[in-house]
């Protein structure tokens, strides 16, 4: 597993594509996650907008290590991309509190069964991991 983390709009897909042709995949599929289902996290190469994810399983009340941990087992090599959300003002609603603790809590998670971890500012990608 490959996570890749950085603010909005940084570079991080055309990264992990990249990651992934060097991979073999010169056409991976991509699991989005404001629109797809959560069982194509489970096939596809690439997971974009991994707290988007965060956010839906949070709002049907579903268990968020669970699906990390469905990932891990049924999609081991996936390359996961998310947004750092506690960069910025402190949400007013507590959901929104609530999912971006939740998305930290997780990219933490994820960082310690990654293989290795990158950080994109800019469209440049430091490997942390």
């Amino acid at each position: 597993m490959i996570l890749i983390i950085g603010g909005a709009w940084q570079g991080k897909l055309d990264f992990a594509k990249e990651l992934s042709a060097k991979a073999g995949n010169e056409m991976p599929q991509v699991a989005e996650g404001r629109t797809d289902s959560f069982e194509a996290a489970m096939k596809r190469p690439i997971i974009h907008d991994f707290h988007e994810y965060i956010k839906r399983l949070l709002k049907e009340g579903n268990h968020v290590e669970e699906f990390i941990a469905s990932i891990e087992k049924e999609n081991k090599d996936a390359i996961i991309i998310s947004n750092e959300l506690g960069c910025g003002i402190v949400p007013a609603k507590p959901e929104d509190r609530e999912w971006r603790e939740v998305s930290g809590r997780s990219a933490v998670l994820l960082a310690k069964k990654a293989e290795e971890v990158y950080r994109l500012v800019c469209g440049i990608a430091s490997r942390i991991k």
